[in-house]
């Protein structure tokens, strides 16, 4: 059975970003999810002299680790004055201290939510840029809006964006 991650770029703990991704990781079939809480990987604020000093911290390590031993990730990115929340980026640059290439190459279903009509499309449109040259394997995406309105009980309650996402989660599938 395939081994899939599924997180939020996010440390609310209230996130809409995690509801997402807890929800399209349930829709990939016969795999075993992992649901990654990035509260549980706290880290400093990276600095080259922090990492001179102290090394890297045990946690950027084991998230790390989580990725590497997936075969695939689900990751839905919180947008945060129109790029990435400060807790994902923090993370992202450690993991890039250790690896480079951190995403391996893992088929990956990208995604962005928000409570306003844009879905998050900017952070989005940043990490489809970036990701590649960490070795990000999008073989999705889906950005998500107006998340108050078109979700519900731990679903999207609007059948045109639900169909939408159905379309990647199958790209997605298809690709592990």
């Amino acid at each position: 059975m395939k081994r899939i991650i599924a997180f939020a770029g996010s440390n609310s703990k209230t996130s809409i970003n995690k509801q997402l991704a807890k929800y399209a990781s349930s829709l990939v079939e016969n795999t075993e999810v992992n649901v990654l809480d990035l509260n549980d990987f706290e880290l400093p604020l990276y600095g080259i002299d922090l990492e001179n000093e102290q090394g890297i911290p045990d946690n950027a390590h084991k998230f790390l680790d989580h990725i590497k031993s997936s075969d695939g990730i689900v990751l839905s990115l919180a947008e945060h004055n129109g790029a990435y929340a400060t807790v994902f980026k923090n993370l992202f640059d450690w993991m890039s201290r250790i690896d480079g290439k951190l995403w391996g190459d893992k088929p990956m279903l990208l995604m962005a939510a928000s409570p306003g009509g844009r879905g998050g499309a900017t952070v989005l449109e940043i990490a489809k840029g970036r990701f590649g040259y960490m070795g990000g394997n999008i073989v999705g995406s889906f950005s998500f809006p107006s998340f108050g309105g078109n979700f519900s009980g731990g679903k999207i309650t609007n059948e045109e964006l639900n169909s939408q996402l159905l379309e990647e989660v199958k790209q997605f599938q298809e690709s592990l």
